[in-house]
């Protein structure tokens, strides 16, 4: 039995007058001015709705051609929506309403001169900066004369940026790869667009810099979506407009445009997204640089011999980065709780011997195995983050011999920043319990030192042949 409650059409309180917003399997509370918020996210009669006053026979005839060409073209869309008319695909997309067209009909295929007249059409600059910061060039897309959906190709055609690419090693030859993936580009400008609030004005931002993109859109994030659990939460803020853009294959799926990204950057070396709200606006920045060219190599080796799914070649690309990660870093990394959730992303890798675990309970760490990362060339640097806890025992030894009275980290700056601080105080504490270290002071005033007897022994070592 399938029970389906469909999303209300407006903001309902309870009978005590308060309001309360679902996250996941979660209901939060909706206080103070996420009220307001609320009740403009949410009104009555949904923007896209709203009688335009416009005219159907006002639409732009070349806007409605391609429109309805899109669609019939598309293999999204079920062969009975593909047969109607022009006049019935406008109302089945909610386009227009008896004879005039809805204020989302304006949007798509108005002229230009209506669509100006909304006030909330997406206007679109794109400022170049130097190394310094300073504005070197500009591209504006302000005339409403393109619709969102010509605005994506316009903005990738017409920016030269976007045709840049640069040469990476890979091993005897050198690879070309481009300065910023496409998919990733085109599935930034759909976000922008498609989940702007259009009852605010404000332009779309794209701010090149020489090492990164930053994408700033007005309007913030949609209530319970935050850059903390933007990989997995899914709002539409414009329901009609993301319906379109699915339809005609601009955009993935309701909630996986940010899997995408996600899965591309880091399927090439290259750093996540990095989502930042601001007080009106959301920036999303992404890397012009691979970090790690190897990390291709890896993931397309463990793909192709694993057949891996996105949500696993994403969680190989965060660890491939890295010299390993604690199962809290690595769950704070893909925004997801730490236990079940974690092994439903890294399980199969662990099975199949992809990644390795050492340690228990709070102190576990996943690491790319080490014959993987020699077939990738990811082998070429040792560090401290996965040394054996008797090897890091013995360094902290040899440390306090020549630096009695030292703090944590003070320890850790000295035997090296790769070995994680609650690692280091575990072996503190062993040693302190094995009698072979004694400390004075508590918290953070709390100083080692070599107890006498274990100094003995590490004093009458050094005198003879050596180790």
């Amino acid at each position: 039995m399938e029970v389906l409650v469909e999303r209300s059409a407006n903001v309902a309180s309870t009978a005590d007058g308060r309001f309360f917003l679902r996250v996941a399997d979660t209901c939060v509370p909706v206080l103070g001015d996420d009220v307001l918020r609320l009740a403009g996210e949410r009104p009555g009669r949904p923007w896209e709705a709203m009688d335009s006053g416009v005219p159907r026979s006002s639409a732009d005839p070349a806007k409605l051609e391609s429109f309805v060409a899109g669609i019939r073209a598309s293999d999204r869309v079920k062969s009975s929506v593909k047969e109607k008319s022009a006049d019935e695909l406008l109302a089945h997309y909610g386009l227009a309403q008896g004879a005039n067209l809805s204020k989302l009909g304006v949007l798509l295929l108005g002229t230009t001169p209506d669509r100006r007249a909304l006030g909330t059409a997406p206007l679109v600059q794109a400022i170049k900066y130097d190394a310094v910061g300073q504005k070197i060039n500009k591209w504006v897309w302000d005339d409403a004369a393109l619709s969102p959906v010509e605005l994506v190709d316009a903005v990738w055609r017409e920016l030269p940026d976007f045709r840049e690419s640069y040469e990476v090693a890979e091993g005897l030859y050198r690879r070309q790869v481009p300065a910023y993936d496409e998919k990733v580009v085109r599935e930034l400008l759909v976000n922008a667009l498609v989940h702007r609030p259009y009852t605010q004005r404000g332009d779309i931002f794209l701010n090149l810099h020489p090492e990164r993109l930053e994408v700033v859109n007005p309007g913030r994030l949609p209530l319970g979506v935050t850059p903390r659990n933007i990989l997995h939460a899914s709002r539409r803020r414009n329901e009609g407009l993301a319906r379109v853009f699915h339809d005609l294959g601009l955009m993935e799926r309701e909630g996986s445009g940010f899997d995408l990204m996600y899965d591309r950057l880091l399927s090439q070396g290259r750093p996540a997204p990095v989502p930042e709200e601001g007080p009106d606006s959301v920036k999303v920045t992404i890397s012009k640089r691979i970090l790690k060219p190897e990390v291709m190599r890896l993931i397309t080796t463990a793909d192709e011999r694993y057949q891996l799914a996105q949500r696993e070649r994403i969680a190989l690309g965060v660890l491939a980065q890295t010299e390993g990660m604690t199962g809290q870093g690595l769950a704070a990394a893909l925004e997801i709780p730490e236990g079940d959730g974690l092994k439903s992303w890294i399980g199969r890798l662990v099975d199949l011997g992809v990644v390795g675990v050492s340690g228990r309970t709070s102190g576990m760490k996943y690491f790319v195995t080490p014959a993987l990362l020699r077939g990738a060339a990811l082998d070429q640097k040792t560090t401290l983050s996965r040394i054996p806890p008797h090897r890091l025992r013995a360094l902290i030894l040899e440390d306090l011999s020549r630096y009695p009275g030292s703090s944590t980290p003070e320890i850790q700056r000295r035997i090296g920043t790769e070995s994680a601080p609650k690692s280091i105080k575990r072996a503190l504490d062993v040693l302190v319990e094995a009698g072979q270290v004694r400390f004075r002071g508590e918290r953070r005033w709390r100083r080692y030192a070599i107890a006498e007897g274990a100094l003995k022994d590490i004093q009458s070592t050094g005198d003879g042949s050596g180790s």
